[in-house]
Formats: structure tokens, sequence, C-alpha cells
């Protein structure tokens, strides 16, 4: 993927929020891959991130069908539905690595093959029809995760550098406490932010605000 240089706020209700106790919402976000963050409030700039999120609340009349995606002949709206219904109740940490490991077995595709273009931000019905690039696991694991009582404030997608591959790539992340998780296409488990080092934020974003990065 290629980082969004020129995006839109979308014109719709957000994703459907959970309240926070008190403690967790003023808990400060976990420190990003060791980054200062200047925070921006306006999303004006972000069309394509903005879409996704606009696109993934009117598909979801679509969730109810359980072959309204397909992939590999497997109906894979009827087992992500399955996955949200096994995981309600189930504890937080459980919650996070069943969904990063459901997405993570689904095929990389790059978007020139899949769209024809060079940067295309799939939805999650999109994705497990299609399959999809680094931000379509991270966008699927977002909108999963709100669906399973995860605020928006506890996440956000990162796009950063791979400074190994030396290619921008994009994730999601999740703030446990004072750790960051990180829930990677590249990455079978979820692992501590921590413990990568050749990552290099450029900008984090979810539905609220985005952050710019920098060492």
């Amino acid at each position: 993927m290629t980082p969004a240089r020129a995006l839109e706020t979308p014109q719709t209700t957000p994703l459907p929020d959970v309240a926070l106790p008190e403690a967790s919402r003023a808990r400060a976000f976990p420190q990003v891959f060791g980054t200062s963050e200047t925070a921006g409030s306006s999303l004006a700039a972000f069309r394509r991130w903005g879409g996704v999120i606009e696109r993934s609340i009117h598909e979801w009349l679509g969730y109810g069908d359980p072959c309204s995606a397909r992939l590999a002949g497997k109906c894979t709206t009827g087992e992500w539905r399955q996955l949200v219904a096994r995981l309600a109740d189930r504890p937080r940490r459980e919650r996070i690595d069943k969904v990063n490991a459901f997405f993570n077995r689904i095929p990389y595709v790059v978007d020139a093959s899949n769209w024809g273009v060079a940067d295309y931000w799939a939805t999650p019905l999109q994705f497990l029809s299609r399959s999809g690039d680094c931000e379509d696991y991270a966008i699927a694991k977002y909108v999963t995760l709100r669906q399973l009582g995860f605020s928006s404030d506890e996440m956000r997608v990162v796009v950063l550098d791979d400074t190994n591959l030396r290619v921008p790539h994009a994730i999601l992340t999740v703030a446990d406490g004072d750790r960051l998780l990180v829930l990677d296409n590249q990455i079978p488990d979820v692992v501590d932010s921590k413990r990568i080092l050749h990552y290099k934020a450029i900008y984090s974003i979810n539905e609220n605000r985005w952050w710019l990065h920098k060492k």
C-alpha cells in the first residue's frame, strides 16, 4: 500500500461506540514505536479512510447473508459472523488474538492486481470476497473489534515505513494498559510493539482523529 496523502470526512454516523470506564478514558494511548506524536483534529484530508468507514457502515445490511462474500468457495461472511458470535463474551485478549488469526489466514493480494489501481482501501466484505493488502487486513480487524465492543479510542490503524523491506505498510494497534499490541498481516501472532524494531510510524488514525509521528 501507499500512505494516503489526500482524504475526506465521511458524512455518516460513526461505528457504534461503547462507554469506557473513567480510568480507561483518562489513560494515555501507549507510545507508538518510540515516537512522539502531534494530534490532528480534522480527518478532512483522509478520503480513503473516511470512505472505507462509511462504506463499511452501509454494508452492515449485507452481514446477515452468510454468503454475501465468498472466497475460494467458502461463505466467508458466514464464517465471520460465527467468529463474532463465538467471541462476544470471551476475554479481551482472546478476542484480539482470534480476530487477528482469522484475517491473517486470508491470502495477500496487491491492489494493482486486485482493483487495477495503485492504492485501494477495501471494506471487510470486499476483503472477505477478494482478499487484499496490508491496510485491508488492518481495516477488517478494526471493524471486527469494534463490533466486539472495543472503543475507537483503544485502537489506531498505523501507516508506517518497514525499514527492513523498505516499503510502506499498515497495521492495527490496540492499547492494552501501558502496552501497545500489534495486529500485523506479516506476523502470525499478536505481539507487543516493543518487540518490533524495524517499523517507523508515519501517522496513525481512528474514527475520531489522526496523529503525526516523529522520532
